[in-house]
């Protein structure tokens, strides 16, 4: 073989090497973060119930540097109430648009793709397949009720409903007609401003529910003038609205008996602030279940319009999964919330349910009549009511 040929094949050689090399390098860097590569956003909208937990895993999780597609996942979470989200999305105001919402409750998911699909003729948040919104934890209305009170509305009325409230809000002399003390003045309720607190609004609709007896009201329903007389008379035993803040029960914990006596709040919170109140006031509260259960499911909702790129979609998919791992999961027990996963238990000895059952505090609700979704029409004539008749 003359020297020529030699050369020839030794450069071929090389030239092998070098792209064998390089094809495993590129193999290898494309399992890797790359160093200059621009994190992916995750950007999270979440229900103010649900947020303090949120937040702390999105933190951890950024902390553990999840990658997608050999790039960091960043996610940040934004705490607003469904309400406000609600008309955000109705009046196209997000910008930019969120990668994830988790509102209180799926009806709210399902309102937004309502309007959505009148305009685009599809829907934006799935209801199947690998993006569909999927609940994170659940909570359930409660009545919370300072045990002198419950006491006295139990030994006159029996049980206690929107229509002994109603009942206790009218009466003419206050406590003492109702067999309390004449100190107690008048009988105060406590509801969140519909307009600041989804659960404000969802209280108006439970009460119309027992009104009613039935778990689905209708806008024929909720502008009967004879129920707006008897939600009129209600809503009026509310200390005041103005100065409610989205965390009502937050409210009770530190001023006590001068924002209200009781009310229907979120389990969840009730049983985060009970031990504040335990140790502020003297007269403990006691949690006691509805006859028609109104439950908050927080979806994960993930946008699927073109704002938003398959990556981020499917690093917020990550991030899901995340929430509803195990060990994440336990850490919504300690919240008051009762997990999505079925691996965890709210049973244990060291749960909010277990220590606040002497309370009332149930880890199986006997009760399983749920109160059905309104529509859009009937929550807006509500809050219409609402704003001509309570708040001005």
């Amino acid at each position: 073989m003359n020297r020529t040929r030699l050369i020839f094949f030794a450069v071929v050689a090389l030239a092998l090497v070098i792209v064998g090399v390089s094809f495993l390098i590129s193999q290898i860097s494309g399992n890797l973060p790359s160093p200059t590569a621009q994190p992916i956003q995750v950007r999270v909208v979440s229900a103010l119930p649900i947020e303090p937990w949120v937040q702390q895993a999105a933190l951890k999780f950024n902390a553990e540097k999840h990658t997608q597609d050999g790039r960091t996942i960043i996610v940040t979470v934004t705490p607003m109430d469904s309400v406000t989200a609600l008309g955000k999305w109705d009046r196209g105001e997000f910008n930019p648009i969120p990668t994830v919402w988790i509102p209180d409750s799926r009806y709210l998911v399902e309102l937004v793709n309502s309007t959505y699909s009148a305009k685009l003729g599809r829907d934006v948040f799935l209801t199947d397949g690998e993006y569909r919104a999927r609940p994170l934890a659940t909570s359930l209305f409660s009545w919370g009720i300072y045990a002198s009170r419950a006491n006295v509305l139990q030994k006159k009325f029996g049980a206690i409903d929107w229509k002994v409230i109603h009942d206790a809000a009218i009466a003419k002399g206050g406590w003492p007609d109702l067999g309390g003390q004449s100190a107690w003045g008048y009988f105060k309720l406590i509801v969140p401003n519909p307009r600041k607190n989804a659960a404000g609004l969802l209280a108006m609709v439970a009460a119309a529910g027992e009104y009613y007896d039935k778990t689905t009201i209708t806008t024929e329903d909720v502008t009967n003038p004879q129920f707006q007389k008897w939600l009129k008379e209600l809503m009026g035993s509310v200390t005041d609205f103005s100065s409610l803040s989205a965390y009502s029960v937050e409210d009770l914990a530190l001023f006590g008996y001068s924002v209200g006596d009781g009310g229907q709040l979120l389990e969840s919170d009730l049983l985060v602030n009970m031990g504040g109140i335990q140790t502020r006031w003297s007269d403990p509260l006691v949690i006691v279940y509805p006859k028609y259960l109104t439950w908050f499911d927080f979806p994960f909702t993930i946008w699927m319009g073109p704002e938003t790129s398959a990556a981020e979609k499917n690093a917020a998919l990550q991030f899901e999964k995340y929430l509803l791992s195990p060990a994440i999961q336990s850490a919504a027990v300690t919240r008051g919330l009762r997990p999505a996963n079925t691996e965890v238990s709210i049973a244990g000895s060291d749960s909010l349910f277990a220590k606040w059952k002497d309370q009332g505090a149930l880890t199986i609700v006997p009760r399983t009549t749920r109160m059905r979704a309104p529509d859009r029409d009937t929550l807006l004539a509500l809050l219409r009511w609402f704003d001509l008749n309570v708040a001005k």
